[in-house]
């Protein structure tokens, strides 16, 4: 059986609305357009920059950034010396020239600020347009204006133009009182009633500019009739030599007596708990000084065990409490051959099979997560064992029979997975992640989805397992990047960016590996996602030919329909984008998944559809 005219067509178009989802509300990231003969163009204005460390902390070389001088700077910042240190994130005004430039007859004419930079060690488009110039262009934007050079074979010395976006007000808002159209980029803890606040305008006046959908990382264009007033840390005033001894010996003195009078304080308090201390241990009975009774039946602890049981108290209603001689012979004192990889074992209680995972850290924030998740598609957690010898924490799962998917695609343990349960795995799979990202509060970032990390049960049906990398709550910034290589989104390694964005890019990789059956880093350390651009570019005859090229052998010949796979091809491209502004939500991934997936069963309900395993 053949899909319908009607369903291809409505298909094909609903791909195309899912990829370039957003491009209407969202500024292209190749930049602005304007009329190159608009009278206001070009004209100064301004961007709002924030010093940083370690390259970025004195004007000079901020000015040696935007090629002004630091007295340029100075005066609009409300900075009083062109000396003045700077304290990271300290706000700046830097001025620009902005011009209406002709690109390409593709592009048309976009307005920048074309600032030329040199090309220095280790060096890309991505990491310049987002350190350096703090996400004012984008890497898309540079590779537009720089035509001839190829980005992946930068040279050093070299000099590359960044188009700092920015606009120039039109004769309507000049004659309004408009001056300066300020360059600001919207930050993930911003909303616009503080940025509003912040340039002395109205969030009316803002949202007209730029349009309602704003988003974290998006260059926004604030209208002021003039520059707002920085606040800036004030310098230290200068005082005479003999006014500085002065000070020097009265701040010596309150130190010395500020230190006298701690050490009178904590002997005090040290008589005073010595007193009572005394007195309580001539109450308590000899036993209860070697444990203490938990408010749970049969439990007795002490010291650390004490410790950990009360960070997890809130879960203990909720999980059972194993005790650690149960799991030592269920595992038969956690043996080699109950060993299913890792640190997770695999163990028999009362009948029952769990997995069960020694922890080599405090389990509570995993807990915490897990206490508040309950999803198919995510692996249960039945409860947990704090060992009283070591303090070891235990996490007891559900055991799931068939292992994890990375098994199943790459180490050929168990025969070859045919289209139609490949494609049920990643609607599995998308119904968990947009269940942690949707309908949790706060938002759960998994921080590690990656196919050992995804299970399948007797049905060959999918669960998201392994929280221990896992983030409640999301847009905040990290500098300890923990994750599986391949599947690291490039503005977490770049900038530590924790988002719900990042799972939707490594879950991109899972479904490359699903349609290519390749692992996510090939030889040479060759990422999989890296190996997809250009596959969509061309005539439809060239798309399926290098889809076709990129698909995973064994499908071939297996009653596979390739609409299908071209379909899934397309969602993972959209999920790998490099932007992750660019990347759609996984509540858009599940529709896309789910169409495809329902459409996929009609053709093949007929029993036209393979077996699990193609001959």
């Amino acid at each position: 059986m053949r899909i319908k005219p009607h369903q291809q067509v409505f298909f094909s178009w609903f791909l195309l609305l899912f990829l370039f989802h957003g491009s209407q509300t969202q500024p292209s990231t190749t930049g602005y357009t304007c009329t190159p003969n608009q009278t206001t163009y070009p004209c100064q204005t301004y961007v709002f920059y924030r010093a940083t460390a370690p390259n970025f902390l004195d004007l000079a070389s901020i000015g040696d950034l935007f090629h002004v001088s630091r007295l340029m700077i100075t005066q609009p910042s409300n900075i009083s010396s062109p000396s003045s240190p700077l304290i990271p994130y300290q706000s700046l005004f830097v001025p620009i020239t902005c011009s209406c430039n002709s690109v390409t007859a593709t592009f048309g004419s976009l307005s920048a600020a074309n600032l030329t930079y040199t090309i220095k060690g280790g060096d890309t488009f991505y990491l310049v347009s987002t350190r350096n110039f703090q996400n004012l262009t984008t890497y898309q934007s540079v590779e537009v204006f720089n035509p001839s050079s190829v980005p992946t074979r930068l040279k050093i010395g070299g000099e590359i133009v960044f188009p700092i976006f920015c606009k120039c007000p039109n004769e309507t808002q000049a004659k309004t009182g408009v001056n300066y159209l300020v360059s600001y980029v919207f930050q993930p803890y911003d909303n616009l009633s503080l940025v509003a606040s912040r340039f002395g305008v109205r969030t009316h006046d803002i949202n007209s500019m730029n349009g309602n959908k704003i988003h974290p990382f998006d260059t926004i264009f604030i209208p002021v009739n003039k520059l707002p007033v920085l606040p800036q840390p004030k310098a230290p005033s200068a005082a005479s030599p003999g006014n500085a001894e002065k000070k020097r010996a009265i701040v010596g003195l309150a130190i010395g007596l500020g230190i006298c009078g701690v050490l009178l304080i904590f002997f005090f308090a040290v008589l005073l708990y010595r007193d009572v201390f005394s007195k309580k241990r001539d109450m308590e009975r000899p036993e209860d000084n070697q444990k203490i009774q938990f408010n749970r039946p049969g439990m007795l602890m002490k010291g650390n065990e004490v410790n950990l049981m009360a960070d997890v108290s809130d879960c203990l209603d909720k999980y059972r409490v194993f005790n650690i001689e149960e799991l030592r012979e269920a595992t038969d004192c956690f043996n080699e051959s109950c060993l299913i990889q890792g640190s997770v074992y695999k163990g028999s209680i009362n009948g029952g099979t769990y997995a069960i995972k020694k922890m080599k850290w405090n389990a509570c924030e995993e807990l915490k997560i897990l206490q508040k998740v309950n999803h198919g598609n995510l692996v249960k957690l039945e409860g947990f064992c704090i060992d009283p010898e070591d303090t070891t924490c235990y996490l007891v799962y559900e055991f799931i029979e068939n292992g994890c998917l990375y098994s199943w695609l790459h180490q050929n343990n168990n025969g070859k997975l045919n289209w139609k349960t490949r494609l049920r795995i990643a609607v599995d799979v998308a119904n968990g992640l947009q269940y942690i990202h949707e309908h949790t509060r706060p938002k759960v970032v998994h921080k590690d989805i990656k196919s050992g990390n995804i299970l399948l049960d007797s049905n060959m049906r999918a669960k998201i397992a392994n929280f221990g990398l896992a983030k409640s709550g999301c847009n905040a910034i990290t500098m300890h990047i923990v994750g599986t290589q391949g599947y690291i989104a490039p503005e977490y390694v770049a900038e530590g960016v924790v988002s719900t964005k990042m799972d939707v890019f490594s879950f991109g990789v899972v479904l490359l590996e699903l349609v290519s059956g390749r692992e996510a880093i090939g030889e040479g350390g060759k990422l999989l996602w890296g190996s997809v651009n250009g596959v969509f570019d061309g005539s439809e005859e060239r798309k399926v030919k290098k889809v076709k090229e990129f698909m995973d052998g064994g499908l071939e010949g297996g009653g596979c329909w390739m609409e299908s796979v071209m379909n899934v091809m397309g969602i993972a491209i959209a999920c790998v984008n490099k932007d992750p502004r660019r990347r759609p939500r996984m509540v858009d991934v599940v529709y896309a998944l789910s169409m495809t997936h329902d459409l996929f069963f009609h053709v093949s309900e007929d029993g036209l559809s393979p077996p699990l395993f193609p001959r």
